[in-house]
Formats: structure tokens, C-alpha cells, sequence
């Protein structure tokens, strides 16, 4: 299966995706999610490659923080690998909190997402308030 320490690789790729300075470069986010790429966001829509791409290049540096943390991971077979983890994004209204759900494989020696899905929660830890 996965070694250990490409958890650790892919837990930095992911994190890359959460960043503002990152998601605001669509040739970075390109080159991270693979080109059949889907995304089932939290907002219930399916988004493709080019759909994500686009959007997070339209949201500016400036856009509401987000946070990442109860970072889990599984291997579902050799060089695909699931990364589960909890995000919280904040700006001066509140907070909103998410499950988060990708899938990872490498080709040809890189790492690239295939499939992301966020689910809103209505708590910082997934139970409903």
C-alpha cells in the first residue's frame, strides 16, 4: 500500500489547495488536480477542473481565512489515497464549518486530486447543533 511518509506529501498538496496565495494561481491549481477531476462542493454543485480552476482564481488573496485540522488518512489502494480533515473558514460574520473529503493518486511519480467533496456542518467537530 501507501507509504507513511506520502501521507505526509499529500497532506502538504492539500493544504497548498487551502491557501490563498496557492488557489488564487491557476497554474498551480492546475497542475494539483488531475484532468478528469470532479468536486461535489459544499454548496450541493458539481464542479469540474476547469469549473474549480476558475473559481478560485476569481476569489482574490483577500477572501475569508480557512483553516484545516483532524487531518485522517486511508489507503485505497497502491498510489491512491483518501484524506479526510475538518475546515473552518472565518470572516467578521462568523464561522463555517466543513467535512472534507479527497482523493489522491499518483502517476507517473506526481500526486495529483481526482475527486474532492466538502459537506457543511453545523459545528466545529461534525455534530449538528
Amino acid at each position: 500500500m501507501t507509504p507513511p511518509h506520502d501521507f505526509e506529501h499529500v497532506r502538504m498538496l492539500e493544504e497548498q489547495l487551502l491557501d490563498q496565495a496557492v488557489r488564487v494561481k491557476p497554474e498551480i491549481v492546475a497542475g494539483l488536480l488531475a484532468d478528469d477531476f470532479l468536486e461535489f462542493g459544499r454548496s450541493g454543485c458539481v464542479h469540474s477542473k476547469n469549473d474549480v480552476v476558475r473559481s478560485l482564481a476569481n476569489e482574490g488573496e483577500s477572501s475569508r481565512a480557512l483553516t484545516a485540522h483532524d487531518f485522517r488518512f486511508r489507503s485505497l489502494a497502491e498510489d491512491v489515497v483518501q484524506i479526510t480533515y475538518r475546515t473552518v473558514r472565518s470572516d467578521g460574520a462568523g464561522e463555517a464549518y466543513s467535512l472534507r473529503s479527497s482523493i489522491w493518486k499518483r502517476t507517473e511519480g506526481r500526486w495529483q486530486m481526482l475527486f474532492h467533496q466538502g459537506t457543511p456542518s453545523g459545528t466545529q467537530h461534525g455534530e449538528p447543533e
